[in-house]
């Protein structure tokens, strides 16, 4: 029977996360084998995962990374089940580690699939499971590349956002994390009138249409004033024409405008957690 040391339960710790006691007991079942103690914590982890593949994971981490000379960036949700956990600084950490290897990779499935410190990411998740004793897993994966992109995380990282803008101008770090923060508190539904889906659009004229009827508009009026109401829901609900939440005098496209005169939007993705 190997001698268990407290610098050896310390070490284990480090290398994996997991409690003391889980540690010393993984060790004790290894003879001391820190290979086999490692696996016997991910095979704990595994366990749990399964025993809590029915919870609700909608609390975590959100976070948005841009590369270094940026032109692309990723936003992911590292989801747990309660925001205990989701506000702890470890917790967090690992989610923005996740999120700066996620900028090497297009897909989510890749993503998990990737090695993080000599386990996939998927592993990863299981083996932090089993050390947490809550369903960990990453819930949104989104890519955005462009001329310029820019980041903005909310406050407790509840939301975190990308933008991109049409070219690197002076000011273009501002303006981008500016238009985040928009999108952060407005939750838009699309870029511009041509990202909203038509189906949406049919759906919010009919609504119109049955709002005027029983307000005893005449039939004959009703595609015109209905049409109106939804230049309205474009105001409301797109980004760029949305009012300016730092200056309600001007939509969002206004105020790009005003840092350079050919500067657009370009693409936005926005993530929450719940």
């Amino acid at each position: 029977m190997a001698t268990i040391t407290a610098a050896d339960v310390n070490k284990l710790r480090t290398i994996t996360g997991a409690g003391m006691m889980d540690c010393k007991k993984a060790l004790v079942e290894a003879d001391g084998d820190f290979d086999l103690a490692i696996e016997n914590l991910r095979k704990k982890g595994q366990k749990v995962a399964a025993n809590r593949s029915d919870r609700e994971s909608t609390e975590g981490a959100a976070i948005a990374v841009v590369n270094a000379d940026k032109t692309s960036g990723v936003v992911i949700t590292l989801n747990c089940e309660t925001d205990f956990v989701g506000k702890n600084e470890g917790f967090v950490k690992l989610a923005t580690d996740l999120a700066n290897q996620a900028l090497n990779y297009d897909t989510k499935e890749a993503f998990l699939a990737s090695d993080f410190n000599g386990i996939t990411v998927a592993d990863k998740l299981i083996e932090q499971t089993g050390v947490i004793g809550e369903k960990i897993e990453i819930a949104s994966f989104e890519r955005l590349s462009g001329a310029f992109v820019g980041s903005y995380i909310h406050a407790g990282n509840k939301i975190a956002v990308l933008t991109a803008l049409s070219a690197n101008v002076e000011g273009a770090d501002e303006a981008a994390r500016n238009v985040a923060m928009q999108a952060a508190a407005m939750n838009p539904i699309a870029l511009d009138e041509a990202g909203v889906d038509a189906s949406i659009i049919e759906k919010e004229i009919e609504i119109a249409k049955d709002q005027l009827r029983q307000e005893g508009k005449p039939e004959a009026m009703l595609d015109n004033i209905a049409k109106g109401k939804i230049q309205r829901f474009y105001k409301d609900n797109t980004l760029v024409n949305q009012d300016y939440i730092k200056d309600g005098s001007m939509s969002v496209a206004s105020y790009i405008k005003s840092v350079d005169g050919g500067l657009t939007v370009t693409g936005f993705r926005r993530v929450a957690l719940g």
